[in-house]
């Protein structure tokens, strides 16, 4: 690895993004997964580069003034609730320092992409980005700031960039999407379980961009139990197409990992290695289309001990051309085996028991597989011509 060519963004300051001991986003995916990935010669300290708290000026970008003045009052020394901006819910519970802790991970993914867009590195990644929740004037889903929505923003009014975001969270990305729903210069694609069973309830294929934006929305809502090899099909099936029709400037992808089986909050059963895959195949378009500017972000992802550092670091050796094999290293086992709740995997990729497959079984997951690409063509159907005929 050059010194330049790669950087992965994080600091103690994202461990203070936290909504309490009993919340399901809990911070220490951050610590664990960099623990894993320098204790697997992943990582060299020249790549690590410090967060910094986006300014005011920034943030609006995205979000509404009124919006940020809230974060920072509910967020103060006596934390309160303001229901009316999503803030005091079982979801986003307001704490102290709310402001100052997102604000962080906002910075941390505005300096990766300018990184990025100005040559300074190629491939850049903050896995404690990937907030696609919040709105312009509301927290949701976890998400306070949506530094997603603020990189975007910033790179489409000081560069004009065109950019690609895909969403790979089991939850559809819909405070990006609703972003930029009518802005023909930003393609938005998420892969999700589909909003008829999980959390935000969006995300259907007839969501395609509005006005001269048509088709720069791409939704692939997939059927619960969904397993690895039809979600990756689905992936394969359309983000080359529509990479290809719409050509950026910038490939910007949020790898939350909470589509895996073991996840508690959704229904899908995707392994780490189809995860893995899904990286390969945009690091490749992002070398095809986009000069190499890549950056990867984090986002959901709840279980947090056995999946969430296997996953992301694998995404990160990806990223900086690397591939690990066999057993998680015995050091950052023992470091972390007495504090996690859970047993810890010995393995970076899944090791599933072969258990008999029963024909009902078979026949249930074969169905799956035939409707979600159907879903997947209905998607392409819908947006292709779209984008095809604003390239002529």
């Amino acid at each position: 690895m050059s010194k330049s060519s790669y950087r992965y963004y994080h600091g103690q300051e994202f461990q203070a993004y936290n909504f309490g001991p009993s919340h399901a986003f809990n911070p220490i995916r951050q610590e664990l997964t960099l623990d894993l990935v320098v204790k697997a010669g992943l990582l060299q300290a020249a790549h690590i580069r410090a967060p910094r708290a986006a300014r005011l000026d920034e943030l609006m970008l995205f979000h509404e003034r009124g919006y940020i003045e809230a974060v920072q009052k509910a967020g103060g020394s006596s934390p309160v609730a303001d229901p009316g901006r999503g803030i005091g819910s079982p979801d986003n519970p307001a704490f102290s320092g709310m402001h100052e802790a997102a604000a962080f991970r906002v910075g941390a993914t505005l300096d990766a992409v300018q990184d990025v867009i100005t040559g300074d590195a190629e491939h850049c990644a903050n896995f404690a980005g990937g907030l696609h929740h919040a709105l312009p004037g509301k927290a949701s889903g976890f998400c306070i700031y949506n530094d997603i929505g603020v990189a975007i923003a910033w790179l489409r009014r000081t560069l004009g960039c065109k950019v690609a975001y895909v969403d790979l969270d089991a939850h559809h990305g819909d405070g990006v999407q609703w972003g930029f729903y009518d802005d023909p210069d930003v393609l938005t694609v998420s892969i999700h379980e589909s909003g008829r069973y999980l959390f935000p309830g969006t995300g259907d294929v007839d969501e395609t961009g509005a006005g001269d934006a048509a088709g720069t929305s791409v939704n692939i809502p997939l059927l619960p139990g969904t397993d690895g090899e039809s979600w990756l099909e689905c992936v394969n099936t359309v983000v080359p197409d529509v990479i290809d029709a719409f050509r950026p400037d910038i490939l910007i992808t949020q790898h939350g990992c909470d589509a895996h089986r073991l996840d508690p909050l959704t229904h899908l059963s995707v392994s780490v290695e189809a995860m893995e895959r899904a990286a390969a195949l945009l690091h490749r378009l992002a070398h095809e289309y986009c000069n190499g500017r890549w950056v990867a972000l984090g986002g959901g992802g709840y279980a947090v001990w056995q999946v969430v550092p296997r996953a992301w670091g694998l995404i990160w050796a990806n990223l900086c051309d690397q591939k690990p094999e066999g057993r998680l290293p015995e050091d950052w086992l023992q470091t972390w085996r007495e504090r996690s709740p859970v047993p810890l995997p010995g393995n970076w990729r899944d090791v599933i028991d072969q258990a008999p497959i029963t024909d009902a079984a078979d026949f249930e997951r074969a169905w799956r597989s035939e409707q979600n690409l159907r879903t997947a063509h209905e998607a392409l159907k819908n947006c292709l011509p779209h984008l095809r005929n604003r390239r002529r």
